[in-house]
């Protein structure tokens, strides 16, 4: 597989566990009243959890962006 290929691949998985954990943490706080739908909250918790993916990306990154070929 080509590194290019690759490293769209672990960008768009990181993506989507970004938006996976971000509504994971989101739906509870809305249900419960504690921010709105497009609130400063929403901002912060879905910008929280993107920094958090950001950092456990490129931790991992070395690890998974090797080329074994």
């Amino acid at each position: 597989m080509s590194s290019t290929l690759r490293g769209v691949g672990y960008v768009s998985v990181w993506v989507i566990v970004w938006g996976f954990v971000g509504s994971v943490i989101d739906w509870p706080l809305l249900q419960n009243d504690i921010y709105n739908v497009y609130s400063l909250g929403q901002a912060i918790t879905f910008g929280g959890t993107a920094l958090a993916c950001i950092a456990l990306a490129i931790k991992l990154a070395p690890r998974w962006l090797n080329s074994d070929d």
